[in-house]
């Protein structure tokens, strides 16, 4: 893949398509690694674009005894390995406003989940980055609430689960 500033134009030109994909939560290194290695062999084999995705803390489990990753300093040291041994474009979750100045340095990719695509401080702290910000559309919003977040060349957003139609 070749340099992160081209992103955009890259998966914007992906045909047919470009693969978000990864673990849910980041887990070993020797796990991630595997993953991750597995990922760029299938980019590199079949010359489809693409991003790892995986989460630093999985802040929606409802069993408080269940995995919810590394945390904020582990997780990203992680995706940063990640990115140095593979090349692969890097996307993760925030979930607070806090995190997001220190997720915009290492990963290509803000993704909000979808529980907090309606938090309009965790959008915004997202949007000034500058990075490409992947917002999940909730479950509770229809796609006409969410028609400002398809995929705008100004904005750099995108929400692939249902288009607005125009």
């Amino acid at each position: 893949m070749v340099a992160n500033q081209h992103l955009p134009a890259i998966l914007r030109a992906a045909r047919p398509f470009f693969v978000i994909a990864g673990p849910c939560v980041l887990e070993s290194e020797a796990v991630v690694l595997q993953i991750a290695n597995r990922l760029k062999a299938i980019r590199d084999d079949l010359g489809i674009p693409v991003v790892f995705k995986a989460s630093f803390d999985k802040a929606n489990r409802q069993d408080l005894a269940s995995y919810r990753g590394p945390g904020l300093e582990k997780g990203l040291s992680l995706l940063q390995h990640v990115k140095a041994h593979t090349g692969l474009p890097l996307l993760t979750d925030v979930h607070e406003t806090y995190q997001v100045d220190a997720v915009a340095q290492v990963v290509d990719i803000i993704q909000i989940p979808a529980y907090l695509c309606r938090q309009t401080d965790l959008l915004v702290a997202a949007a000034r980055t500058g990075k490409l910000v992947n917002i999940k559309k909730g479950q509770m919003t229809s796609p006409a609430t969410m028609v400002h977040t398809t995929f705008d060349h100004s904005k750099l957003t995108h929400d692939s689960s249902s288009p607005p139609k125009r």
